[in-house]
């Protein structure tokens, strides 16, 4: 059975418009043409991918978990023509780096610095969100690496470890939570928060201490996708917040002071993971061998510790 690569990257656009109309407009392709690759993918599978809808058509069982393959088919396919391309023209490649916001902020900058001194001609996409998220992209080949939270065990990945991380509750010193003769979980319940969005891992964990205890989910005041922006937020606004540890130093939000208690602290590992088998270019191999070398070392360097 053989697959036009073409015919399949045709059949996704009319997949995700449902409309052969909108899909030749979109590909400037006429519809007599798209029908064709459809046709021939139909041929391969032997059975219907669309069915009539309305106006417009929509995916078959079998057309949806063609759907569902197709972008892994393509990653497959594009990696096999970097490579070779990379090999051909003997330059240092092409990385596309996944960050979560802590790596981003306090990593990438000197790691980039590194890699470009070492191969200039290096080319580096860059895309921070959280971990979560890009664990999909990564495993459909969206990205080549993930820098941020280590995935549970997956036989599709291999994760390198880099540093320890703990995320704290922290305010502004001035707090009254500082006055406290004991700071509880219950007692952090009568002072508003800011934190990280609901889809955010760190909040859900923070949410889930309390729960386990039968106790409410802190009254969010402010609730924020970026989590760089919180530490300079509870800074001038007094919330509660959910940080990381390595940003309660003197910075241009100016100093935070952790609420010291074990039950709130997570302890979490930030690395780097690629898919198990997947290709790397150069610049990809020798980024990995600089995180798993320098990593903390350049974190250290970023709080000001070294």
């Amino acid at each position: 059975m053989a697959v036009n690569l073409r015919d399949l990257s045709y059949f996704e656009v009319v997949a995700e418009l449902g409309h052969l109309g909108q899909a030749a407009e979109r590909l400037g392709r006429t519809q007599p043409a798209l029908t064709k690759s459809i046709q021939r993918l139909e041929a391969a599978f032997g059975a219907p991918l669309f069915e009539r809808a309305g106006r417009g058509i929509r995916l078959t069982a079998v057309g949806e978990v063609l759907q569902a393959r197709a972008r892994v088919l393509r990653s497959a396919s594009d990696e096999a023509m970097r490579e070779v391309a990379d090999f051909a023209q003997g330059n240092a490649g092409h990385v596309r780096i996944g960050s979560g916001p802590i790596a981003a902020d306090r990593v990438l900058p000197a790691l980039c610095q590194l890699l470009l001194q070492e191969a200039p001609r290096t080319t580096i996409d860059i895309t921070v969100g959280p971990s979560m998220e890009l664990r999909q992209r990564l495993a459909e080949g969206g990205i080549d690496l993930l820098i941020g939270l280590v995935p549970m065990p997956d036989a599709a990945f291999e994760t390198h470890a880099i540093f320890d991380d703990a995320v704290v509750v922290a305010t502004s010193p001035g707090h009254p939570v500082f006055a406290l003769p004991e700071v509880t979980l219950a007692a952090l319940l009568d002072y508003p928060w800011a934190l990280p969005a609901a889809s955010i891992p760190s909040r859900q964990w923070l949410e889930a201490v309390f729960q386990a205890q039968g106790l409410p989910a802190p009254h969010v005041q402010v609730s924020a996708n970026s989590i760089p922006l919180l530490p300079a937020l509870i800074a001038r606004t007094g919330l509660l917040s959910f940080v990381s540890r390595r940003t309660l130093v003197q910075g241009s939000h100016g100093a935070l002071r952790e609420v010291p208690l074990a039950a709130t602290t997570l302890i979490r590992t930030l690395g780097v993971t690629h898919r198990r088998g997947g290709y790397l270019s150069p610049a990809a191999r020798r980024l990995v061998a600089l995180l798993r070398s320098r990593g903390e070392a350049l974190i250290a360097e970023a709080d000001g510790f070294a």
